[in-house]
């Protein structure tokens, strides 16, 4: 009686089936996320979402944005997921500038304003005296029960943590680190992409970026597309206009950008894109 022969051929046929198909689903033609929605990324993700959201917030008060933006996350209330996070921001002894501008777009979500309602609640004496008629509305100083000047921002008033750490300075200017042409057609016309980087070559977000042309300026900040880097940004730029960029943060205005003309494979002539890279030295 023959004894069984193990199928070397097919064992090996399975590996090499194997090793092929990792290598052209990891290396040929790996897995592109684009233009994913926002309420998809990480827990840790959102968190540097709802930053960056904090911050353009602070530097323009435009709220119906940052509600709009803030509703691409899908959370069930964006003020209690604002709130939670600003409590751990600061459990993490994160920077407190950053905790604060948390905690004022909460606050905005609300309709109250903190600032003002530190000043009716942890002064008693302004119900009283009389500087506290010419500095307040009568309509704060009628209100004297604390059950109407509670606010629930418990993380925004009463934790000695805020108070004790100091606002980091702002950051060295940037510099230009490299500026290159894209002629990509897959990409949309016209795109401008910054990417923000320290010397460790480490990116960063919620940092602001101004474009200028003339007769126009837009506002933006990086990190808002965290599935393609923390220190990406983009914005779609017009044909036949000349642009100047600047990090609000100093740096050497980048000026005459504009869409660089592009040839296509069958001839045609289209407008490709920038990709302009910072470095924060």
């Amino acid at each position: 009686m023959r004894q069984a022969r193990f199928p070397w051929e097919a064992f090996l046929a399975l590996l090499i089936g194997l090793a092929l198909g990792l290598l052209y689903a990891w290396v040929l033609s790996p897995v592109q996320v684009v233009d994913s929605n926002p309420s998809a990324l990480r827990a840790d993700f959102k968190d540097q979402y709802r930053s960056v959201i904090a911050a353009a917030y602070a530097a323009n008060n435009d709220l119906p944005r940052a509600r709009a933006r803030l509703a691409l996350l899908g959370d069930p209330d964006a003020y209690t997921a604002l709130s939670a996070q600003a409590q751990r921001m600061l459990a993490n002894g994160e920077s407190f500038q950053t905790v604060q501008q948390v905690a004022q777009l909460a606050s905005a979500l609300q309709g109250s304003q903190p600032t003002a309602t530190l000043t009716v609640t942890t002064s008693p004496r302004q119900t009283s005296g009389p500087a506290s008629a010419t500095s307040l509305p009568s309509t704060a100083i009628d209100t004297s029960t604390p059950e109407n000047t509670e606010t629930p921002m418990p993380f925004f008033t009463t934790t000695p943590r805020a108070t004790r750490t100091p606002i980091p300075p702002p950051g060295a200017p940037f510099e230009l680190a490299a500026q290159d042409t894209l002629c990509d057609e897959s990409l949309p016309e016209g795109l401008l992409q910054v990417i923000t980087l320290t010397v460790a070559r480490r990116q960063l977000s919620g940092i602001e970026l101004i474009l200028s042309w003339a007769g126009g300026e837009e506002h933006f900040f990086t990190g808002f597309k965290p599935e393609l880097g923390n220190g990406y940004a983009d914005y779609q730029m017009a044909p036949g206009v000349t642009y100047t960029l600047r990090a609000a943060e100093g740096g050497t205005p980048l000026a005459g950008l504009t869409p660089p003309a592009c040839q296509r494979e069958n001839g045609e002539s289209f407008f490709g894109g920038l990709r302009v890279t910072l470095q924060r030295p």
